[in-house]
């Protein structure tokens, strides 16, 4: 009997990368040449923001997604962080708010104006204080309206509820700086890489550890679940120093379920999942493949598709969400590329060839829509629910629009779990010096407005008195 080769047949083996138009993609833009393990971009189905660099401060563009081409250099920024800014993610429900984080330890929400910005935008709609050392990533959670996650140099993850502006709950069992988060569907459980080593499965309004894998073999530097497979995908460095990826079952991480070896290089690899095709997306920082996968429950589990290739590296990529997409020409993922040499931003769109020119309903199942499940008290609460759903054949249609109210706060201490996270912390460098003291100018240059302006009410007070006094119905 002679030996044939397994062919496993896929409606995804034909996928193909398709690289926008030079009119089509953003040009002129001063990418950062920050170093941080980080996207640096964020998508949705409005707009596009990319942190820049900046002299002072930490800066990111936002740009309406119509108005491709050159951008003009004065073109206006969101500019209030007093550091680099590390992450910036949009909101998956209200897509005119974006949170970003910064080495300035604070993180910010933001509500960007309709039709984009028309003038440098300085004032947050809400500052976030509670980390003592900078803050390398933020998070939205993926079912609950205005819940988000934040994971700082400090070693701890706050969970802020933004509808009163205060950190709800600390996650504080990790021993070194946080790599990495990923949500399951539901949001019930987060998964997180660490620089000491270890991947942990984690319950997050408790804090609890439920699964724990020491990774010497395979060291992670990001993971993300694979939707409703119980599985985690991690990506990282074997002992021989070659790039990396490894499945591992979310119940039992005492050894990965496969292991495989990717290639020699040096950059890091950003895993990309999507759900409604059980699609893997591989793609390496400074180089500029993209290579896929298909996914699934029986071995071999992995099953390699194809590879894009481009000569132009990548400094990192963001991701349209799926109602973003364009349907009618059959794209099923779409990458916003970060070209650092040319201060190009080029959006690749993913696509499965089919001849019918009518809805594919096959690649395009109900996907998760722009409604919240839960309330910030429901999660908080103990209630789970997977996302709401849509679907992608009328087009997309926006649900009633939401519209995200800062809470009015007070100055005063941040206490989670008995520790007051805004007590003075001495400073670990020469950075995190500078970054206190021009935290405390402003606070005192706030404080000495305040007073001015009090002075300013006390004499207007002492003139009316004085006027009633010399008035002639008290003579």
């Amino acid at each position: 009997m002679s030996w044939r080769p397994q062919y496993r047949s896929s409606k995804f083996r034909n996928v193909y990368g398709k690289v926008a138009n030079r009119e089509h993609c953003f040009d002129g833009i001063p990418i950062t040449k920050n170093v941080h393990d980080n996207h640096f971009c964020a998508v949705n189905a409005r707009f596009l923001a990319i942190v820049t660099e900046s002299a002072g401060g930490g800066s990111f563009l936002v740009i309406p997604l119509e108005q491709t081409g050159r951008i003009e250099p004065n073109y206006p920024k969101v500019c209030g962080h007093q550091g680099n800014v590390l992450d910036i993610k949009w909101n998956p429900f209200i897509d005119n708010i974006i949170a970003s984080c910064s080495e300035d330890t604070s993180v910010r929400i933001w509500e960007i104006p309709e039709g984009g910005l028309k003038r440098n935008m300085t004032e947050a709609l809400l500052e976030l204080h509670g980390h003592s050392r900078r803050v390398g990533l933020v998070e939205w959670h993926p079912t609950t309206n205005n819940i988000l996650f934040s994971a700082g140099y400090d070693y701890k993850v706050l969970i802020w509820n933004l509808d009163v502006g205060e950190p709800v709950k600390m996650i504080d069992c990790h021993s070194d700086v946080i790599l990495c988060m990923s949500f399951n569907t539901d949001g019930s459980l987060l998964t997180t890489t660490c620089k000491d080593k270890k991947l942990r499965v984690i319950e997050p309004r408790s804090g609890r550890v439920l699964q724990e894998a020491n990774c010497k073999n395979h060291r992670v530097n990001r993971v993300v679940f694979l939707g409703n497979m119980k599985r985690l995908l991690t990506t990282g460095v074997s002992r021989w120093n070659t790039r990396q990826i490894a499945l591992w079952d979310q119940e039992d991480l005492s050894m990965p379920l496969i292991e495989e070896e990717i290639d020699g290089l040096s950059g890091l690899l950003f895993p990309f999942y999507d759900a409604d095709t059980h699609m893997l997306y591989l793609a390496g920082k400074g180089d500029g493949n993209i290579r896929y996968y298909e996914i699934s429950t029986e071995k071999p589990y992995l099953s390699y598709l194809m590879e894009f290739r481009s000569p132009a590296p990548q400094k990192g990529l963001g991701v349209m969400p799926k109602h973003g997409l364009d349907v009618s020409a059959c794209e099923v993922f779409r990458f916003y590329k970060l070209v650092t040499l040319k201060g190009l931003i080029e959006p690749i769109s993913m696509i499965v060839p089919r001849r019918s020119d009518s809805y594919q309903e096959d690649i395009y199942p109900m996907t998760p829509g722009t409604e919240p499940a839960l309330t910030p008290d429901e999660w908080l609460g103990g209630i789970n629910r997977d996302p709401v759903l849509m679907s992608l054949k009328e087009g997309y249609k926006k649900s009633p629009k939401m519209v995200f109210k800062a809470p009015i706060k007070e100055k005063k201490s941040v206490v989670v779990n008995g520790i007051d996270l805004l007590e003075n912390v001495p400073p670990r460098t020469e950075n995190e010096l500078l970054r206190m003291f021009f935290r405390q100018q402003d606070e005192i240059r706030r404080l000495k407005e305040e007073l001015a302006q009090k002075d300013i009410r006390i004499r207007q007070l002492q003139l009316e008195l004085k006027n009633l006094r010399n008035s002639p119905k008290n003579c």
